[in-house]
């Protein structure tokens, strides 16, 4: 294998994402006693950073023949979207306009901002938990896995999600008291 200073496993923004992806697994994961003014405002934060850190990831390539275990199981995935929700409450569930290129449509789809951050969670855990491992194998397959999925799935989940957080905040509660969100 590569020295660590050429490998991308541990290349300087690698390592950062690491960190940022702990930091919002470990927020989601205490959430007790956050109301939702607080909650939305860290995650206005952390969402953008995860955001910019998944853009700097290095290429890699990958089989996937060191993919590890998924480490979030269903229970895991339901109790971070149950705990979200516990926040956000009536101001979950939101209308989603999607424009289909090859129809030339817009429709419309029902999504939930506890739904999409779960979604995220399960991606970073699973990606965190394979960094905590230390087997530079799965830490590859790994970083592949999470920045493919990006580009694919949650990276968009992310700025939907966002999309409505900002929404919640600055539109359809502006001129109430920021408790009240």
């Amino acid at each position: 294998m590569k020295n660590k200073t050429e490998n991308p496993i541990y290349s300087h923004d690698t390592l950062e994402f690491v960190t940022v992806s702990a930091e919002y697994c470990a927020y989601l994961e205490h959430l007790e006693g956050k109301n939702r003014s607080e909650f939305i405002s860290t995650m206005q934060k952390l969402l953008p950073l995860l955001y910019l850190k998944a853009q700097l990831l290095p290429e890699v390539d990958s089989e996937g023949d060191f993919l590890p275990d998924d480490q979030v199981t269903e229970a895991d995935y339901n109790w971070i979207r149950n705990a979200i929700y516990e926040i956000m409450k009536e101001a979950d569930e939101y209308e989603d306009f999607v424009y289909d290129e090859g129809m030339q449509t817009e429709e419309s789809r029902w999504k939930t901002v506890s739904e999409g951050l779960a979604d995220i969670y399960q991606a970073l855990r699973n990606f965190v938990s394979a960094y905590q491992q230390r087997v530079e194998d799965c830490m590859l397959d790994a970083l592949w896995c999470v920045k493919d999925n990006f580009e694919l799935y949650w990276g968009q989940n992310l700025v939907d999600t966002l999309k409505q957080l900002h929404k919640i905040r600055y539109v359809l509660n502006s001129g109430s008291d920021e408790e009240d969100l």
